[in-house]
C-alpha cells in the first residue's frame, strides 16, 4: 500500500514538473521572439517640441520597437528630418510623423505653419480687442467691425470674419507655460486670400474687435448689420409717435331762464304756492 502511494506521488510530481517546464519554455520563447521582433529603429522626440521650432539633433532620439506596433509614416533616421519645422506641439517620447512636420525646405517658425492657399495677416490690437489677453495661438475668434458708412449718420457693427484661427500672439507661436493670459500688441490670423482683403479693409475703415469662441463651435451665424439706434429699442421695434390732436373747445349755451317762478310756502299743516 505504501508502495502504491509513493508511486502515485512520483507520477504527480513528474506531471507538475512537466507542466512548469512547459510554461517556462513558452514564456522564454515568447520573450526571445519579442526581443528579436523589437529590432526596428524609430525616431521619437527627446524633449517637448514647441510649435514652429526647427528640429535639431539634440531634439531627437532613436529607440527600437516591434515593427508591428509602429504607426504608418514613422522615421528611422534622424538625418531624414533634421531642419524640418514643427507644425503641432510634440511631447517627449512621441513619434515624429509627417503630419506633425512642415514640408521639406519650408523652413521653421511662422511661415512653416501657413498651409498652401492660406495667408497670415497681423492686426494691431490692445488688451480689450484681444479679449484681455486670452486670445492665444491655437484659439479661434470672430472679427467684428464698428464704423460709419457713407450716407449713414449712425454707427454700424458687422461680423467681418467667423471662426478664424490665431497663429501667433505678438512674436510667440505657443501659449505661456503657465497658461496665463498675455497682453500683446499684435495678433496674427490665418485667413484665405479673399478674407485677407476683408481684414485689411476692416482695419482701415473702422475699429475691429475680436470675439473669442469655442474651437468645437464651427457654425456660422451670418448675423445682420447692427445699427446704433437699435440699441435703444426697448421691448420691440420703434414706433413712430402719433401726431398730437388739436383740442376743440366746445361752447355750451346757458339754459334759458324759466318764464315763471313758483315759490312754495309751508306753515304748519298749510301749504301755499306763490307765482311770480
Amino acid at each position: 500500500m505504501n508502495r502504491n502511494r509513493l508511486l502515485l506521488i512520483g507520477i504527480l510530481a513528474l506531471g507538475v514538473g512537466a507542466l512548469v517546464s512547459y510554461m517556462v519554455y513558452t514564456t522564454l520563447r515568447r520573450t526571445v521572439a519579442t526581443v528579436k521582433e523589437a529590432n526596428t529603429q524609430v525616431v521619437v522626440a527627446a524633449i517637448d517640441l514647441q510649435l514652429g521650432s526647427k528640429l535639431e539633433d539634440k531634439d531627437l532620439s532613436v529607440i527600437r520597437l516591434p515593427g508591428s506596433d509602429l504607426p504608418q509614416g514613422y522615421y528611422q533616421n534622424k538625418a531624414d528630418i533634421l531642419g524640418r519645422g514643427v507644425v503641432v506641439p510634440i511631447a517627449k517620447g512621441e513619434f515624429i510623423l509627417p503630419s506633425k512636420l512642415a514640408a521639406e525646405n519650408a523652413g521653421a517658425g511662422l511661415p512653416s505653419l501657413i498651409p498652401p492657399g492660406m495667408r497670415a495677416v497681423s492686426v494691431r490690437v490692445n488688451e480689450v480687442v484681444a479679449v484681455a489677453g486670452f486670445v492665444t495661438p491655437g484659439t479661434r475668434v470672430d472679427v467684428l467691425l464698428t464704423g460709419n458708412t457713407p450716407g449713414v449718420a449712425e454707427a454700424l457693427t458687422t461680423t467681418v470674419l467667423e471662426n478664424v484661427e490665431v497663429l501667433a500672439a505678438g512674436q510667440k507661436l505657443q501659449r505661456s507655460a503657465q497658461g496665463e493670459p498675455q497682453t500683446v500688441p499684435v495678433i496674427t490670423l490665418l485667413v484665405s486670400p479673399e478674407d485677407t482683403q476683408k481684414l485689411i479693409m476692416a482695419s482701415n475703415e473702422g475699429r475691429i474687435q475680436l470675439s473669442l469662441r469655442n474651437p468645437l463651435d464651427t457654425s456660422e451665424e451670418n448675423l445682420a448689420v447692427l445699427r446704433d439706434s437699435s440699441l435703444y429699442r426697448m421691448g420691440g421695434p420703434a414706433v413712430d409717435p402719433k401726431p398730437a390732436r388739436s383740442r376743440v373747445r366746445r361752447v355750451v349755451a346757458a339754459p334759458k331762464p324759466p318764464s315763471m317762478y313758483v315759490v312754495e310756502m309751508i306753515k304748519g299743516d298749510k301749504r301755499d304756492e306763490a307765482k311770480f
